[in-house]
């Protein structure tokens, strides 16, 4: 299995196996530090594998000394260990970063896997009767375990839904994912158990704007310094807007020479190497960038949705993928600017509550009559959205930040469809805890605990592994989520713009035409090309696929048909099946093993299907 996430850590690998527990690692040299050997021992009781920076490790270092640990190593794992070793599992509320690990205590027989506050990196884990498997990657539980081969439906509709699959679900049944912020617990003999050791809090304070804007200056500040900390030559992604600007603003404060990646497409409007060019030019950074066609990413599409183990349709996977395959040639780590919308109000939806705020002093008798009205109305007839939104409650309406399906289409598009399995299944019981929230606040919840951790964090992991790259995320920390979480909603949708408070924080360092520069991220022209070159290669995969047993190819290629004919713009819906019959292909059928593969030298191939677990307690 070992051999499998070759991607993950080709610097180095190790084993550790005995009677009672086999544990697997792959390494990724990135710091400055010599590495140590894992799997590690500690005090010949603990084992542990680790992936992750643990960006408070000075902090804690100096609290393990003051109760009197002497570590041998600036290593995590040694830290890790002791740490547990004076505060058993309590411990991990301790670590701040971006981490997943497994540690076992000999002497106890117990196992304790965790995954950082937002689930930045990835773990799976699976139970076969007395034995529980752990992974940084859900294709290694599928090597290991050849039964573990069909489809969980509930996930399926779910993920036609958000475009993602959300946790804890796996698209195969049988495997799970250890959500964000989780930590699982295993004493030999017994069945895991596994809590919740970190809570997302919104708890607005009144203090004065001034005071907040320097705590969210500092807080960035000091998360950027430590994510570059005892590192090796890092780089940052651009895309030319204010998140990734502000990252590489900072970083080149701490190293002058920092180089920066982009990606853009040869298409008007979806292409962001100008706009990143300018943005480098102004800071005085080099920018390296590449233009990605349609044949490109066709032809890297299987691998890309291997690398990604569960079907993920939102198309930033590709540039992100290219980028990362280009910064691969420079350095080992990438700095990004994922996780501020979500922290400081950066969609545009979130300023919804506000355009429909009107429609909370209408009665309930007349919301329903205007529903009524409005679902008569054809569809694309302008006012018909607004109403509907206007007169359904946020619980039901708003279920992240990727909205796909609707019931009625699931119903015509999933074979064996269930109306138990609806998105709110998923978001009444967050919901559930945040009933005094306000209506921002409610939204950015319920992405922090779905989109982020399902969409946008495993793209990051998966497309900068795919090439060996760590994609580092300074929004991503608690201090930072501690200021943010803080803010009210006119710090965050104020003013006639998103992230208000972020923008005033940081707008002395941000070029001017940076700071009110409209939302893009990556953009990726999937819906015009699907009219045009790739509307072939779209339908013979839907009359190729063998996954019809599941859903009606049928009424896919009805949509792509209206799609080319402009009748509809259904670029989301088509990409969403697309990406699962691709990764049905993959994972399933294994007919695209082939092209996944290319680049494995073949002597190995047969290889990566050995039984050898990765971590196994039995």
């Amino acid at each position: 299995m070992n051999l499998i996430y070759k991607h993950r850590g080709p610097d180095s690998q190790g084993y550790l196996i005995d009677n009672k527990v086999m544990m697997g690692f792959r390494g990724l040299d990135t710091s400055i530090n010599e590495a140590v050997e894992q799997p590690f021992t500690y005090q010949d009781r603990y084992y542990i594998v680790f992936d992750g920076n643990i960006t408070n490790s000075t902090g804690l270092k100096e609290m393990l000394a003051v109760k009197g640990y002497e570590l041998n190593t600036q290593s995590h794992e040694e830290l890790i260990c002791a740490l547990y070793d004076y505060m058993g599992s309590a411990m991990v509320s301790e670590l701040r970063g971006a981490f997943s690990l497994v540690l076992w205590d000999n002497h106890k027989e117990i196992l304790l896997a965790a995954r950082d506050p937002f689930g930045i990196k990835p773990l799976y884990y699976s139970c076969e009767d007395d034995k529980l498997l752990l992974t940084s990657e859900m294709k290694g539980l599928l090597l290991e375990r050849k039964d573990l081969n069909t489809i969980n439906k509930e996930a399926l509709q779910h993920y036609m839904s958000f475009q993602y699959v959300p946790e804890p679900h796996s698209m195969v049944n049988g495997i799970k994912v250890l959500k964000q912020g989780h930590l699982l617990e295993n004493k030999r003999g017994t069945k895991p158990t596994i809590s919740e050791y970190y809570m997302v809090n919104f708890n607005v304070s009144r203090g004065g704007l001034d005071k907040k804007l320097s705590e969210i200056r500092s807080a960035v500040e000091k998360s950027v310094e430590e994510n570059m900390r005892d590192t090796q030559e890092l780089a940052c992604l651009l895309s030319g807007g204010i998140d990734s600007t502000i990252i590489l603003a900072l970083a080149k404060e701490i190293n002058p020479k920092i180089k920066s990646f982009t990606v853009g497409f040869d298409n008007n409007g979806y292409n962001e190497i100008d706009r990143a060019l300018d943005t480098a030019d102004k800071l005085g950074v080099e920018n390296i960038n590449k233009i990605i066609g349609p044949e490109d990413f066709i032809k890297e599409l299987p691998k890309i949705v291997w690398h990604m183990d569960q079907p993920l349709a939102d198309p930033v996977a590709i540039p992100l993928y290219f980028a990362s395959k280009e910064a691969a040639n420079h350095v080992k780590v990438l700095l990004c600017g994922d996780g501020a919308d979500e922290f400081f109000g950066g969609y545009n939806i979130y300023r919804e509550p506000h355009s429909l705020r009107m429609f909370s002093y209408l009665p309930k008798p007349l919301k329903m009559i205007l529903m009524t009205l409005a679902r008569q109305l054809p569809e694309g007839v302008k006012g018909k959205s607004f109403i509907e939104r206007g007169c359904t409650p946020l619980e039901d309406r708003y279920i992240g930040n990727a909205n796909i399906f609707k019931e009625v289409e699931k119903q015509a598009l999933i074979k064996d469809y269930n109306g138990k399995f609806t998105p709110q299944l998923v978001t009444k019981p967050l919901y559930d805890k945040i009933s005094a929230y306000d209506p921002v606040s409610k939204m950015q919840y319920i992405d922090i605990h779905t989109w982020l951790s399902g969409d946008i964090l495993l793209n990051t992991d998966r497309m900068g592994m795919a090439h060996s790259v760590d994609i580092r995320l300074p929004f991503l920390d608690a201090d930072v989520a501690n200021i943010a979480f803080q803010l009210d909603v006119h710090d965050k949708t104020g003013n006639g713009t998103t992230k208000y408070a972020l923008r005033e924080a940081f707008k002395d360092i941000i070029p001017q035409g940076v700071l009110n520069r409209k939302k893009l991220g990556f953009p990726v022209p999937v819906r015009h090309w699907l009219k045009d070159e790739l509307y072939s290669w779209a339908r013979e995969l839907f009359l190729e696929s063998k996954s019809t047993g599941l859903i009606n190819t049928d009424y896919a290629i009805e949509l792509l048909d209206l799609h080319r004919k402009g009748q509809g713009d259904y670029g989301r819906k088509l990409w969403t099946i697309l990406i699962f019959i691709i990764w049905y292909q993959v994972y399933i059928e294994e007919s695209q093993l082939d092209l996944v593969h290319k680049g494995v030298e073949s002597d190995e191939i047969s290889q990566i299907y050995i039984k050898n677990p990765q971590i196994s307690i039995c």
